[in-house]
């Protein structure tokens, strides 16, 4: 079966320079949601752990349990139903009406919508979601915001830190009138993390540069990082295609000469999706996808019994016309991994 391989060295790499970045290991906050973006949740949360990462970020509560005795903070971001909890987990609230669902004595972080208008409670809603959560005896222990275009060059980025530097000013106001200890305040993702200069918040929640990514990087002249994922298959069977011969669904791919080609264990099954057939891809090694990607298998010219499908997805994104993290989160979760 194919194979996903991830690269210890490099994902050192990338949170050592996102640590000092953020100004240390424990001011970051690894953001592993959707199977750590398609690179393994255990796999990479127990190695965010071994080099000191303290802070991860999921989406559910199954999700917080299976890395739980790797870190000593977790955020869960979108749950709703709760079964069991811990001092570990910080629940977030996404509207008021959550209030209701949280279980008393949890952790609960607030988002605030300071202009994307997806999930957050307004503003001026603040004061009420600390008088309904204190109600119920539950801990706020952080207040936040997400940025709608911190990878764009755009005025979104600055409005937003405008908006959310004064929801902290409202924090600070509420936390002295209510006699409460003030909550971790946090709005960077990885592009706003890499476009501040004064970073000074209480931690940064990183995801895509944690894999080796920063989309438009070359724009605000991010750091190079280095990609963790690579994609390996194995070859099923290997033929001469005679020149005029096609291979694949709808013999999309002719043989200008004879030719050897064989098939590899990986597919749009697998989550490695069709190419737009305007667009060839070539592999690391420069063998060409010949044809349509079937559901398990592709053909590619060559007799090689392994092959790296792909080491950086960044020419996949453009083929496909879409960003790198959806390249490597529709990957397959049952794909085999192997830290290396």
């Amino acid at each position: 079966m194919a194979k996903i391989l991830l690269s210890k060295e490099n994902l050192f790499y990338n949170l050592d320079v996102i640590s000092k970045k953020a100004g240390s290991k424990e001011k970051v906050a690894v953001v592993l949601k959707d199977n750590a973006y398609g690179h393994g949740l255990i796999e990479i949360g127990k190695l965010a752990s071994e080099f000191g990462v303290k802070k991860a970020v999921v989406r559910t509560i199954d999700d917080a349990l299976k890395i739980e005795k790797f870190f000593d903070y977790i955020i869960i971001l979108a749950e709703k139903s709760f079964h069991t909890y811990s001092h570990t987990f910080h629940i977030v609230i996404n509207s008021l009406e959550d209030i209701k669902n949280i279980p008393e004595n949890a952790n609960v972080h607030i988002k605030v919508d300071t202009g994307m208008h997806r999930n957050g409670i307004l503003p001026n809603q603040l004061e009420k979601a600390f008088l309904g959560l204190l109600e119920k005896k539950i801990t706020i222990t952080g207040v936040f915001t997400h940025h709608k275009g911190a990878d764009e060059l755009s005025t979104n980025f600055f409005w937003q830190k405008a908006v959310f530097s004064r929801v902290k000013e409202d924090v600070k106001r509420i936390c002295e009138k209510l006699s409460l200890p003030l909550p971790a305040l946090h709005s960077c993702n990885s592009a706003a993390l890499f476009r501040t200069s004064d970073f000074n918040e209480d931690f940064a929640r990183v995801g895509i540069a944690t894999y080796g990514y920063l989309d438009n990087a070359g724009i605000f002249n991010f750091p190079k990082l280095k990609p963790v994922m690579s994609l390996w298959a194995n070859k099923l069977s290997t033929r001469e295609l005679k020149k005029g011969q096609s291979v694949g669904y709808g013999g999309t791919f002719t043989a200008k000469e004879n030719m050897i080609v064989s098939t590899y264990d990986i597919g749009y099954g697998d989550g490695f999706l069709r190419l737009n057939e305007k667009d060839s891809y070539t592999t690391p090694k420069g063998y060409k996808v010949l044809g349509r990607v079937s559901m398990d298998n592709l053909s590619l010219n060559t007799d090689e019994e392994k092959v790296c499908i792909f080491d950086d997805v960044t020419a996949l994104s453009k083929i496909h016309d879409t960003i790198t993290y959806e390249i490597t989160t529709t990957l397959n979760p049952n794909i085999e991994k192997e830290i290396v």
